[in-house]
């Protein structure tokens, strides 16, 4: 796992995360049982290259001043608009345990569902899981290229390793396939068939 450089940071003002954004820097924060909460910075190019690579949630190995930490990402806020990361939190993660965190999901097979008339609707987009850290998956798939309208995939759909616990109910709908739009001319086209229908008489 590739290590990320960070330095140590002082909260000089209120705007100071602001300024240290500006140039090219995230701010963060490490925390733990064993360990006093401290702020920290990290090169903005570097943390998306890695978050890329390893996900939202998955273990991050840090060296910040010279002292090395691992960590578990529990929560990487953004920039409603562009999206850009604004904070990082991290939670310093200790020996070989089992953890629990939440693990995006990534949804295939939209065009069919689209190409068949429906509209998926998402209701969940991670789920909880526990498992050993090693295990910890960068995201979770959902296939719903088999479904058609009025179908739902749930949690209990889900194929994970079975080293991997789910936390969530297993009736907890993940993804709703709904009746699309109907086309604008179809709907002219159905109501000329109608009228045309009263004044024959058919």
């Amino acid at each position: 796992m590739e290590e990320f450089k960070a330095i140590k940071r002082q909260k000089t003002s209120v705007h100071s995360a602001r300024k240290e954004r500006r140039k090219g820097y995230v701010p963060g924060i490490m925390y733990g049982k064993n360990l006093k909460s401290f702020m920290f910075e990290i090169a903005e190019l570097e943390l998306n290259k890695g978050i890329n690579a390893n996900g939202e949630h998955g273990l991050i190995d840090i060296d910040i001043d010279g002292e090395h930490h691992k960590g578990l990402i529990k929560e990487v806020q953004r920039d409603v608009v562009t999206h850009k990361i604004m904070h990082l939190d991290v939670e310093e993660f200790t020996g070989n345990k089992e953890i629990v965190s939440d693990v995006p999901l990534v949804f295939m097979g939209e065009d069919f569902v689209v190409k068949n008339g429906g509209v998926l609707q998402k209701d969940k987009n991670s789920i909880k899981v526990q498992c050993m850290a090693e295990n910890l998956p960068k995201y979770i798939t959902v296939d719903v290229g088999n479904l058609f309208r009025g179908d739902s995939y749930r949690i209990r759909d889900v194929e994970l390793a079975q080293e991997i616990t789910i936390l969530d109910s297993v009736d907890t709908i993940i993804a709703t396939v709904t009746k699309g739009n109907t086309n604008t001319k179809d709907t002219e086209a159905e109501s000329n068939e109608e009228a045309n229908s009263m004044v024959s008489g058919e």
